[in-house]
């Protein structure tokens, strides 16, 4: 079956069965290997990518799902050769440690500054559940926290 989305600016048609989670059809179909499995069960986030502007966890989500949406991956993230803001500030602040996670990890901070661009601890806490077994939690914080005080926070 034929599964037709737009992915990083795209288009893309994709012969693949309806039931194949996203994050394999972007690993093994379209080679974009930014976007990491992690646990399988939607748990920790490293799946994470952008539907329709929205952050959702790819390893759970059908294929057929995504069908004439628009997916943003990490790869897709920057825009015209600069790294977007939440890229920028993972940066400034030191964030990654191993790195494995923080794809997920920015696109999910993306997809929140996105909807609301001064958290709360509490709606920080709420809107990001990825994992990072490095424990890198009070960077990402003052990341988000630095980029709510900025004019950068949405680009």
């Amino acid at each position: 079956m034929a599964i037709t989305m737009t992915v990083n600016g795209t288009e893309q048609a994709l012969d693949v069965e309806p039931e194949m989670p996203l994050l394999w059809a972007i690993r093994e179909q379209l080679g974009l290997t930014g976007t990491k499995f992690g646990c399988g069960i939607s748990a920790c986030g490293a799946c994470t990518v952008h539907v329709d502007g929205r952050p959702v966890r790819s390893c759970v989500l059908p294929i057929s799902a995504a069908e004439g949406k628009r997916v943003t991956t990490i790869e897709g993230l920057a825009q015209d050769g600069t790294l977007h803001a939440v890229q920028r500030a993972w940066i400034a602040h030191q964030v990654p440690q191993c790195g494995y996670c923080q794809s997920g990890l920015i696109m999910a901070v993306a997809g929140l500054l996105a909807q609301r661009p001064a958290p709360t601890d509490a709606q920080i806490d709420a809107a990001i559940t990825n994992i990072c077994r490095c424990g890198t939690f009070a960077r990402v914080r003052s990341a988000i926290h630095a980029l709510a005080q900025s004019e950068d926070a949405a680009s």
